[in-house]
């Protein structure tokens, strides 16, 4: 299952692929169990970017983007506690995130679903457009390499 279309086979792909299921754990920053932003934190962290551990500190960097141009590997963020910004997952196309949940662990939600809507605060671009591509290039050459 690739979390994107346009993402499949990346490395970040990989990544988030490999962390699905992994519970939610207050303070989480491992596969042992994630937080929202333990889990961005060590998504980006396996492609080399370093992301405090705190949702508003993430949201403190990057670019703002509009929700029309959003990529995969965007930081979305979301205010789930009525006071502001408490939950952070990354786009990974066709209108659909990863993040940590806290009732369903590491999972793969829908943005258009009403509940992240009427609580969508906006989105961040993290990566350059270099390290995007170099990110979202296909592996080529060793499909059979874990």
């Amino acid at each position: 299952m690739g979390a994107g279309s346009a993402f499949a086979d990346s490395k970040m792909d990989k990544v988030i692929d490999n962390t699905l299921g992994t519970k939610y754990v207050s303070g989480g920053v491992s596969t042992n169990g994630f937080d929202c932003s333990g889990f961005t934190m060590y998504v980006f962290d396996k492609i080399g970017i370093n992301l405090p551990h705190q949702s508003g500190s993430q949201y403190q960097m990057g670019t703002a983007i509009s929700r029309s141009d959003l990529r995969e590997g965007d930081l979305l963020f979301f205010n789930t506690s009525g006071k502001g910004v408490s939950h952070v997952g990354i786009y990974v196309g066709d209108d659909k995130f990863a993040h940590a949940s806290s009732k369903r662990g590491v999972t793969i939600s829908t943005l258009s679903d009403s509940y992240y809507v009427d609580r969508y605060v906006g989105a961040k671009r993290i990566m350059s457009t270099d390290a995007y591509h170099d990110v979202a290039s296909d592996v080529q050459d060793n499909d059979n390499v874990e």
